[in-house]
């Protein structure tokens, strides 16, 4: 059989597979979505550096106390035999993400995520130290002075105290934080404590202070299966290019599509303005330096660049690239979805802002659906969402239900393993070892009887337990019996509280000579 020869044509002409990313700048924004992102950042970094510090009924209000196994959040005690409600909160956390991305796309991205909370914190101390975004490229691009030194040094001395801090609230939640900064001089940490605060603290610097935004590019795997959950009626933040194309500057005075002759484009000539804009970027789009989109990358198709538009052919982009100049991950949003999108919405805020100062109508980039940008009808409320919603609200009652209807006590009953039975001169004796838990913030004291059709069966031992607060309770019991007991008997332990409120039943076994 001859060979087969396949000819081959090799791609990847070689080097590094590590692309340089060029620094970020992102421009002040002000706006309703703005203050959304705010206050979310103030929340919830408000509930992690707070927290540690409140108390509950004379402890810390939330502590993860791994040696004593116990997880105290508030007025919950949850112990090792609760894992089940921390599967049903992982679920519940998986369902909300499926749920919302599915509903409104990335708004965990936007506004919650760790790394977009931390990242907008440490550009606010960026911003106050070195200046507005023109202010900064200027400072990085000039030589070193005496002022570029000392503004550079302090950003990251306020930057890694706030890292360490971060890193001392991480450790704080695990060991109890009062405690934790009493021995903090003289310095008396563990190695555990001080490896995790200096750890948690260096991730925090790096990860806010440098990566950024390609933290979520390359790293957070979220942006690259978000895809699966979106459709064409999720709502995304989207350019309308039947708008706003073509884009370009021009005077004042000419209205606004939606005011004059010319109208909404045709989506097919306006998707064609958008794929030739983005391969030959005005002079503008160019130095607002757009980059990290994949949208059109590696297609190898070509495009003619635009013609020069008469000003009354215009669509109502100025070409201003503000929306470019805000973006934390540095996209062009007019050239439709990316994934380095992470919704947070700078892009509508600094659009809404043009429009209203060269007088055309708001919403150019907008909350919308890919349907409802074509024209085309759109339904947010689709079967997907019902049943995400219905499962996710499920899970929740279910979750709530089974917190607040815990038993304050868990009793267990071990036969003694090395003996059946023993014989003695009171009868026939069985050896037991009975564990009791205090689920309780209460010392408790607990009443044990039995039950059997077992006649003469007894309890050799005091019938009253004491347990503490919060803890564990093992002691020894033995059952005895008449003499001339023989064979297998059932017997039900039961353990009541003293005030009668609780009440828990082990069922086991009795043995005698068969």
């Amino acid at each position: 059989m001859a060979n087969k020869q396949i000819p081959l044509e090799v791609l990847d002409t070689g080097g590094s597979a590590y692309v340089s990313e060029r620094k970020v700048y992102p421009r002040d924004v002000s706006g309703p979505l703005n203050r959304l992102r705010v206050a979310a950042v103030v929340w919830l970094l408000g509930m992690y550096y707070v927290f540690p510090w409140l108390s509950w009924d004379g402890r810390q209000a939330v502590l993860f106390d791994l040696p004593a196994r116990k997880f105290f959040v508030f007025g919950l005690t949850f112990w090792p035999q609760d894992f089940v409600f921390l599967a049903m909160l992982l679920m519940i956390a998986a369902l909300a993400l499926f749920f919302f991305t599915a509903l409104a796309g990335r708004l965990w991205c936007g506004y919650a995520c760790p790394q977009t909370v931390w990242t907008e914190v440490f550009l606010w101390m960026e911003s106050a130290i070195e200046g507005d975004r023109p202010k900064r490229m200027k400072l990085d691009a000039g030589p070193w002075t005496r002022d570029k030194v000392l503004r550079k040094g302090g950003k990251h001395a306020v930057w890694l105290l706030f890292a360490l801090w971060t890193g001392f609230t991480f450790v704080g939640f695990f060991t109890p934080i009062r405690d934790l900064a009493s021995r903090a001089w003289p310095f008396a940490w563990g190695g555990w404590e001080t490896f995790w605060v200096f750890f948690y603290a260096l991730a925090t610097w790096g990860n806010a202070g440098f990566l950024r935004e390609q933290v979520c590019k390359y790293m957070c795997p979220y942006a690259r299966f978000q895809s699966a959950m979106f459709d064409r009626n999720t709502l995304i933040i989207a350019y309308d290019p039947m708008r706003g194309e073509p884009r370009g500057p021009r005077k004042r005075g000419i209205a606004s599509v939606l005011e004059r002759a010319r109208g909404l484009l045709d989506p097919q000539a306006a998707y064609d303005y958008v794929f030739r804009a983005a391969l030959h970027p005005t002079a503008a789009a160019a130095a607002a330096g757009a980059h990290g989109t994949i949208t059109f990358g590696g297609a190898g198709l070509t495009a003619e660049p635009l013609p020069k538009f008469a000003p009354e052919e215009l669509g109502d982009c100025v070409d201003c690239t503000i929306c470019v100049q805000v973006c934390p991950t540095g996209i062009d949003i007019r050239n439709g979805l990316q994934y380095e999108c992470i919704a947070c919405g700078a892009c509508i805020d600094a659009c809404d802002e043009v429009m209203a100062k060269v007088g055309y109508p708001k919403g150019l980039i907008r909350y919308s659906t890919q349907n409802a940008i074509d024209g085309t009808p759109t339904r947010v409320l689709r079967p997907r969402i019902l049943v995400y919603g219905m499962i996710l609200l499920a899970l929740m009652v279910g979750w709530a239900v089974g917190v607040t209807h815990r038993s304050p006590l868990i009793a267990e009953v071990l036969r003694d393993r090395n003996a059946l039975y023993r014989e003695s001169a009171a009868g026939i004796e069985n050896g037991y070892t009975l564990k009791l838990v205090n689920k309780t913030d209460q010392p408790q004291q607990y009443q044990v009887t039995l039950r059997s059709d077992l006649a003469g069966l007894r309890l050799r031992e005091a019938s009253t337990i004491p347990v503490a607060a919060g803890s564990v309770a093992s002691l020894p019991l033995t059952l005895s019996a008449p003499a001339g007991t023989g064979g297998r008997h059932g017997v039900t332990f039961v353990v009541r509280s003293a005030d009668g409120q609780v009440e828990r039943t082990v069922d086991s076994s009795f043995f005698g000579p068969m």
